[in-house]
């Protein structure tokens, strides 16, 4: 299904490579030079304020999500996982950063198990209400709450895509959900051979 933000992606894509953005071939949608995805200033679980500047040096795949997902979540972040597994030596140059839509109920011991156990060197962020909006918006991120049966069971509709940051801190790529982890794995060794 096709939404705004979408086309929105697809144009980003289409205009960065005009304006002479990369012309490598990747896999995962090109978005280099997009006006979109340049900061993320959020605590993390420990309560230390975390900025993308900190990751210098180092792939980042940044995903917004929340623990009580069913299916989205634990996929993605389980073929992250496999993806680092399968650049072997390079793995140690790639963080997975978890952005939690869901402050309400991710607490910050939750994330820290939730994340912990995909990776105990990523990074899981969370903030205040207005914090998690305006992260969302400068990753043009979807989300919204799903009521259910009760106050607290209800579910999270979100964007589904992950973010690549390149080792340079400048957006890189979107990555569908369900990617395999190879191609993706692929893609990331084309941006470190880059020196990106």
């Amino acid at each position: 299904m096709w939404s705004a933000t979408s086309a929105t992606l697809l144009l980003a894509g289409c205009d960065s490579r005009e304006s002479g953005g990369s012309t490598a071939s990747f896999k995962s949608l090109d978005i280099t030079g997009a006006d979109y995805g340049r900061h993320l200033d959020l605590p993390d679980f420990n309560g230390r304020e975390r900025h993308l500047g900190d990751f210098a040096g180092k792939l980042v795949v940044v995903f917004f999500g929340y623990t009580q997902c069913p299916d989205v979540c634990p996929t993605t972040l389980a073929a992250l996982r496999e993806t680092q597994q399968l650049l072997g030596a390079d793995g140690d140059r790639l963080v997975g950063v978890f952005v939690t839509v869901d402050p309400q109920r991710d607490t910050a011991a939750l994330l820290k198990d939730y994340v912990g156990s995909f990776n105990p060197d990523w990074v899981a962020l969370r903030g205040s209400p207005d914090q998690i909006a305006a992260a969302a918006r400068e990753f043009k991120v979807f989300y919204r709450k799903v009521p259910g049966p009760t106050e607290t069971s209800y579910t999270m509709d979100h964007t589904a895509a992950s973010y690549v940051i390149d080792t340079r801190g400048r957006i890189r790529l979107y990555v569908r959900h369900n990617t395999p982890p190879q191609e993706l794995a692929a893609d990331l060794r084309v941006l470190l051979a880059q020196g990106g």
